[in-house]
């Protein structure tokens, strides 16, 4: 029995993070990029990142598996690793060979831009072998070739294709091929940044329903990040919302799509349009996303929010707990006044989402 088939009974937890803190810089001039990030990926399961340009998304998923470059530094917290066999791992505190061992074997990671991240002096049936050769080392030559056309076919690219090289491909294929190198180790976990951007909406569309055929298929779980909620709406189980380095609400994605707790997500939910009914128009949310070198005071959220009060301008939120376990930084939810009704919306399944939440309650995993 493989790793994935072993780590697909689903609801295991196989990636937490807790408290994960991350600067760009030292000393009092560093930015905080994440600050106090919780996270849990669950076997079996898509859990989405959803947020701005520069929420913060990308530096969190980078600093998970100690991909961040200078001047990034992990200035706290912890990712611990659920592996197949053994006891959890914190990635965090792995020394290097043991960080080798997890990438691409149990953790790939297709990286944002992706299509452009493949060498273009080399056919990609050769970059697919070198990932073989490098991780599997008793594979012999021939069965390298052949399943590095086992991985085109199962993305949907002919094995005569292996002689191609980048230029020759479309960015559609381009970006198959990354997701065929993702999963050539049969890992746990992939973690995709953005992987359809700069591709047509068709493309889009064909290359995230191959990838969800694929994680039915080989039973592996997906952190997707993106810009773009409605698409997380449609493929992720849960969904966790970042905003100027912080999470600012977590729920699944059924309650998150129909019952938002963070004005924040609300604007996000309504800056797309309806495919059906009748043509509205869209608000989006105002002003722009802060700079992180001069966040403002108080909820992070404040400057931009169309229901701030008095507490939001001096005190910031801490992530409160309401209905199921779900969790969303607004000072709306603490129980001490009356929720705007689109932000108090009932939960699916019929429970009062808007609920007065358990006032000052600690950060907890939604």
């Amino acid at each position: 029995m493989s790793a994935v088939a072993e780590a697909a009974v689903v609801g295991r937890p196989l990636i937490e993070v807790r408290g994960l803190r991350v600067d760009y810089g030292i000393g009092p001039d560093a930015v905080h990029a994440v600050v106090d990030a919780d996270l849990t990926l669950l076997s079996g399961q898509v859990l989405g990142l959803a947020g701005e340009s520069g929420s913060g998304k990308s530096t969190l998923a980078h600093a998970m598996t100690r991909l961040l470059r200078p001047p990034g530094i992990i200035t706290g917290g912890e990712v611990r690793y659920h592996r197949p066999r053994g006891q959890p791992v914190d990635l965090l505190a792995a020394g290097e060979e043991d960080m080798r061992a997890v990438r691409w074997s149990q953790i790939s990671v297709v990286l944002q831009s992706a299509m452009h991240a493949l060498n273009p002096v080399l056919p990609v049936g050769v970059q697919l072998t070198d990932v073989l050769r490098a991780h599997v080392p008793g594979m012999d030559r021939a069965a390298r070739r052949a399943r590095a056309a086992s991985l085109l076919d199962m993305v949907g690219i002919p094995a005569g294709r292996l002689d191609s090289y980048p230029h020759q491909l479309s960015g559609g294929m381009r970006q198959r091929v990354m997701i065929a190198m993702a999963l050539a180790l049969e890992p746990q976990i992939v973690i995709m940044d953005e992987p359809t951007t700069a591709l047509d909406v068709v493309t889009q569309r064909e290359i995230l329903e191959e990838l969800m055929e694929l994680r039915e298929r080989l039973g592996f779980a997906v952190l997707f990040i993106t810009h773009d909620l409605s698409l997380l709406v449609e493929i992720a189980d849960s969904i966790a919302v970042m905003y100027a380095g912080r999470l600012v609400e977590q729920a699944t994605a059924e309650a998150l799509y129909q019952a938002p707790r963070h004005p924040y997500t609300l604007g996000l939910l309504h800056s797309f349009p309806a495919l059906h009914g009748p043509r509205k128009q869209m608000t989006g949310i105002p002003g722009s996303p802060p700079d992180l070198r001069a966040l403002p005071d108080g909820c992070v959220f404040h400057p931009r929010c169309p229901y701030v009060m008095d507490r939001c301008v001096t005190q910031s939120p801490p992530l409160l707990v309401g209905a199921g376990r779900r969790v969303a930084a607004c000072w709306l939810h603490d129980g001490t006044g009356p929720v705007p009704a689109e932000l108090a919306k009932a939960e699916p399944g019929g429970s009062q989402a808007g609920a007065p939440a358990a006032a000052g309650a600690g950060r907890k995993q939604s």
